[in-house]
């Protein structure tokens, strides 16, 4: 009584199989991948956008950089 078998008849079918450790770590690598993009868009109604503000940032920065004079730019002291 209240016992629960599969051995009697239908029981087997609700048994869930263990996938391939290949195939588990396939799908946690997924599921970061998916919850790390669900995070870095929390709040963000436009990705596309944001992201096009950030690389013309980078363009900019990037470029004053190599517009400076002596790579790195900050003060030179000249003695003399």
């Amino acid at each position: 009584m209240g016992q629960c078998l599969p051995c009697m008849g239908g029981a087997g079918k609700d048994v869930v199989e263990t996938p391939d450790p290949e195939i588990k770590r396939r799908q946690l690598a997924e599921a970061a991948e998916k919850r790390q993009m669900e995070a870095s868009s929390r709040g963000i109604k436009n990705v596309y956008s944001v992201e096009q503000k950030k690389k013309k940032q980078e363009e900019i920065e990037r470029r004053l950089a190599a517009s400076r004079p002596g790579g790195e730019g900050g003060l030179r002291w000249q003695v003399g």
